[in-house]
């Protein structure tokens, strides 16, 4: 069987996703457009061979409803003969569409396809889609009555569990920060970025670097932040929760795009580019809807199984950083070496922009396994509704 490749993959920098952000003032269709733009020229590909684009975003409202992907393209000039398909798996909805085009590979309904992700959480806020509404249904509420919680009560029972504490919550979040702050000043990051053009007073201007990177944040600074979900009828409920998740020890809301060119390796030959990593092994798992965040342990093994491999032949492990709760837990349940896990960071430092991150995860990853030689790599993504994806990749 012909193998999936990833011939390249890029990303914007990532904007505080606030208004006055860095990337705040560019429409989503038009942020995705320039990031597609700029993975086609790197690769010097002709547009007119791609099969289909496949984007992730969480929130299809207000600017993101028209299907983001599709607009994108058409935003960027490129041929109308080209489809485009939005996907939604929350926070794996990126990660999902790289799932999808490497099956369609594998099938045989596709050759070429570019993935990508897109979130502008400065324009759309998170929640836009759901205007308040019960999107659960009285049947789930009835299922795990009371009813399920938010990520971020989810994120305070995995600490309870797990018995991570405020102190290793912050710990972990310094470093973060610190190992991301590391690898750009160093250039690691230079190789996939693409600047984005953005208004300005005089006209244009260009973002270049990320905005979210918190440098010289240490614990005591994050020991002032109050817990961001404390709830005193969700404590009656859970008596276990000691109320550690701040806004320092989570995800950022975050702007930010990325997108891959996924195909396979016999027409990466025949085009005459160069596969700088092969699809390995996939997997997808649902979990506990209530503890929501758990769901990248069980998708982990399933992935190591399928891939034949165990966690220690893993050289890099991309996990989520959607709480610093959430890799710790993976962490200590898998085994994994500590070293191994975010190396340059994670959403934390970097920021989650919601559809796009798995795009991102994946894009950094490959990046790293390159500069490092390393052979392996696996990404995982807790999603909304107690789910996850799992994926192994192998550096070419």
């Amino acid at each position: 069987m012909d193998d999936v490749v990833i011939v390249d993959a890029v990303r914007t920098p990532m904007g505080r996703g606030k208004p006055g952000g860095a990337l705040s003032g560019v429409h989503a269709v038009d942020l995705l457009a320039q990031t597609i733009t700029g993975l086609l020229r790197r690769v010097d590909l002709d547009p007119a061979v791609v099969d289909d684009v496949i984007v992730g975003c969480v929130s299809q409202a207000g600017e993101q409803a028209g299907n983001v992907g599709r607009m994108a393209w058409l935003a960027a000039g490129l041929p109308e003969h080209v489809p485009a398909v939005t996907v939604e798996r929350k926070c794996g909805s990126s990660q999902q569409s790289l799932h999808f085009a490497a099956q369609g590979v594998l099938a045989g309904a596709y050759d070429v396809v570019v993935v990508a992700g897109v979130e502008s959480m400065s324009r759309i806020p998170m929640g836009a889609a759901r205007l308040g509404m019960d999107t659960a249904g009285p049947s789930v509420t009835r299922r795990y009555e009371p009813g399920l919680v938010s990520q971020g009560v989810s994120a305070e029972l995995v600490a309870a569990r797990w018995k991570l504490g405020r102190d290793e919550l912050d710990e972990y979040s310094v470093r973060s920060h610190r190992l991301a702050a590391e690898a750009a000043d160093s250039g690691a990051f230079a190789g996939e970025i693409i600047p984005v053009r953005v208004p300005a007073p005089d006209g244009e201007a260009e973002v270049a670097a990320d905005e979210t990177i918190r440098r010289g944040t240490t614990v005591e600074r994050l020991a002032t932040l109050a817990p961001a979900f404390a709830d005193d009828a969700v404590a009656r409920r859970f008596p276990e929760i000691t109320w550690s998740v701040t806004a320092g020890n989570s995800s950022q809301i975050t702007d930010g795009a990325s997108a891959l060119l996924v195909m396979s390796a016999s027409r990466a030959k025949a085009l005459g580019l160069r596969p700088r990593a092969r699809f390995h092994a996939f997997s997808v798992v649902g979990d506990d809807p209530v503890l929501m965040l758990t769901a990248p342990i069980p998708a982990t093994r399933k992935v190591l199984e399928r891939a034949g491999l165990t966690i220690g032949d893993i050289d890099h492990y991309e996990v989520n950083e959607a709480f610093a709760s959430v890799p710790l837990a993976w962490q200590a349940e898998v085994g994994a070496d500590p070293a191994r896990l975010n190396p340059r960071g994670g959403a934390i430092a970097l920021g989650h922009p919601l559809g796009a991150s798995g795009a991102r995860l994946m894009t950094t990853m490959l990046n790293a396994l390159e500069a490092t030689g390393g052979r392996y790599g696996l990404q995982t993504m807790c999603e909304a509704g107690g789910m996850a994806n799992a994926t192994v990749i192998e550096r070419l």
